[in-house]
């Protein structure tokens, strides 16, 4: 594809990127910027994602459905990509930031050109402060990580390695003065030590779309978005809920959905994360 660009300087940059220590002094943008107003939720991860993080993003960023909610990130295969697909499909601004220029013999990675161009089709844009045909380089990762925080009213992270440069948006989200929230995994993998370690140096952990809501300082309607999760829920799901007519333990719980530990246990964990139950007191119970 050919894209249109247009260059964006002075007042015209966005107004977040204006108040970061090294402000861009043009952009290149080919597509529109969200409608003021819009709030703007930088999604980063590993680009090795796993099933667990394919399906955390997914249910989480369907969850803010409905939300004037941008989601910024870097169109890198993993984690970033699959934010923008999540957030097309749940009808919400995307937002992307490639580590190269706007070109298509540029364009970083080639395989996200056709999610480009979706993303521009459907009233987002991409942006960048290089050169349309300056290719990726080591250096234009950074510095296209700090427009992705600096735009961004928080950063949520899903999924990062102890070292990455995930964790290097996370720290120049600090830095920006923006709240850093991050989805806890489990304590086995490697793509979860470094969101793990992260809540344990105060970021806010995410478990659920409404934390993120929360964080990003929405007003939630409980009772029609707890209508629509259990619409949503899959059959498994649904059974599990109707198990929950009152709290339960853990081991009990399993015993009774019939499925191995490890597949029940998986199952719960993609509840919580979507927000149908919550395990409190040694305790899990329903949402609603």
């Amino acid at each position: 594809m050919k894209f249109n660009l247009k260059i964006l300087e002075g007042k015209n940059i966005p107004a977040e990127l204006l108040r970061i220590p090294q402000p861009p002094k043009k952009l290149y943008i080919a597509g529109k910027l969200p409608p003021e107003g819009t709030v703007c939720l930088a999604v980063v991860g590993s680009r090795k994602a796993t099933t667990y993080g394919r399906d955390v993003v997914k249910k989480l960023i369907s969850g803010l459905k409905g939300y004037p909610i941008a989601i910024v990130s870097g169109l890198a295969v993993g984690i970033d990509a699959l934010s923008h697909e999540a957030a097309l499909g749940a009808g919400l601004f995307a937002v992307a930031f490639p580590g190269s220029g706007i070109s298509e013999e540029a364009f970083f990675p080639p395989t996200s050109l056709k999610l480009a161009e979706r993303i521009i089709s459907s009233g987002g844009c991409i942006l960048s402060e290089f050169e349309p045909d300056m290719k990726a380089a080591f250096y234009t990762f950074p510095m296209r990580n700090r427009l992705v925080a600096g735009l961004s009213k928080a950063a949520l992270i899903i999924e990062a390695q102890e070292k990455s440069g995930t964790l290097i948006t996370a720290r120049m989200a600090l830095d920006y003065n923006k709240e850093v929230l991050a989805v806890p995994g489990p304590i086995s993998s490697e793509y979860s030590k470094g969101t793990n370690t992260l809540i344990r140096a105060g970021a806010t952990p995410i478990t659920c779309s409404d934390d993120i809501l929360e964080a990003l300082g929405f007003k939630i309607d409980k009772e029609s978005k707890q209508q629509s999760l259990f619409e949503d829920a899959r059959p498994e799901e649904k059974s599990v809920l109707k198990l929950l007519t009152e709290p339960m333990e853990r081991d009990d719980l399993i015993r009774e959905m019939k499925l191995s530990t490890g597949d029940a246990n998986a199952l719960l964990s993609v509840m919580e994360i979507k927000g149908l139950i919550k395990e409190e007191m040694g305790e899990i119970r329903a949402s609603f």
